[in-house]
């Protein structure tokens, strides 16, 4: 059986926390943040969890990921 391949895209994007749930960052925080309010901005800079509907998708694609 050959060795499962990581997607590379994929595991630049998330990482596992201690308790095995998927952390990724905020999507609108790269361009145009004149626009958005400083509250706004700050919010983005915080982590998030992966939605549990696209946990099984991202799971796929980071088969060594320990979650």
């Amino acid at each position: 059986m050959p060795k499962m391949k990581t997607n590379r895209a994929a595991a630049k994007r998330f990482r596992a926390t201690a308790s095995g749930k998927i952390r990724r960052n905020k999507a609108y925080a790269r361009h145009i943040l004149t626009t958005k309010t400083t509250k706004q901005k700050r919010g983005l800079r915080s982590k998030s969890l992966v939605n549990s509907a696209n946990v099984k998708s991202v799971k796929k694609l980071l088969p060594y990921l320990g979650a």
